[in-house]
């Protein structure tokens, strides 16, 4: 899957640019950090929070801790960030591997698990990113949320529920629901503005032309009309009066007698 991403990308941008695979916990496979490491592309993936990854954080001091930075690049209320690096053993990884940890007060509502401590919520980046702002690089690791968005959408144009039994027909229908996927991305991106760049499909509504209601055609009558009955469409309804006998006899008077 990861190859089939990189060959949509123009040959040059991936020859020379600085590619880096980010992904959550299920990213972090040793089969593919180690295929990123030999595309020379960096990683930046979600990490388990064992029970070895556990101590390591509950050994850190205050003082190791630095305030997150959101999307925005202030200062995050409530989030902090520090490398616990030293205090695992990273071996089995690609070599320059590093984890930081991210801890964060839940927002009002919400349940701890049992991997939380104190009254904070713990999360683990395992990344070779080089550099000393931490910070930065959680927050970049952090953008790939966007991610949530597309599968959303996604289950919005089709991917939900797959309506076929055989699974070459349903592999049509994932290649259709992609198609609506690119349309939907570069719709935004360029026709769409503000609020409506970041809209769900369901909350896009179509223009008030487009939901006027069709024309009804006119129903065929259910019985053939009288002969008296003169057909000029639905609102006239014009009768035939039967012709009286007398002018009947007078017509056939004169066709008898031309005179």
């Amino acid at each position: 899957m990861a190859g089939a991403a990189l060959e949509q990308l123009p040959r040059g941008t991936v020859e020379e640019a600085d590619i880096l695979l980010r992904a959550d916990s299920a990213g972090a496979t040793h089969e593919l950090l180690d295929w990123a490491r030999a595309g020379r592309i960096r990683f930046s993936v979600g990490f388990d929070i064992t029970e070895p990854v556990r101590q390591a954080i509950l050994s850190l001091p205050e003082s190791a801790f630095r305030a997150a930075v959101g999307q925005d690049g202030d200062d995050r209320d409530g989030a902090w960030v520090a490398e616990i690096t030293d205090r695992l053993d990273l071996s089995g990884w690609p070599e320059g591997a590093r984890a930081i940890v991210r801890r964060e007060r839940p927002h009002p509502g919400a349940q701890l698990s049992f991997t939380d401590h104190g009254g904070h919520r713990f999360q683990v980046t395992l990344t070779d990113q080089q550099g000393s702002d931490i910070a930065e690089i959680e927050r970049r690791h952090r953008a790939r949320a966007n991610v949530e968005d597309r599968i959303r959408n996604a289950k919005q144009t089709g991917l939900d529920k797959l309506p076929f039994r055989d699974f070459e027909h349903n592999a049509v229908w994932l290649e259709l629901v992609l198609l609506a996927q690119d349309l939907l991305c570069w719709t935004q991106r360029l026709v769409l503005d503000g609020e409506l760049a970041r809209c769900e499909p369901k909350r896009l509504r179509l223009s008030a032309p487009a939901r006027r209601r069709p024309t009804r055609l006119p129903r065929p009558a259910r019985h053939p009309a009288p002969p008296t009955q003169l057909a000029m469409g639905g609102r006239a309804r014009r009768r035939l009066r039967a012709p009286a006998r007398a002018a009947v006899a007078s017509y056939l008077t004169a066709r008898r007698d031309p005179r």
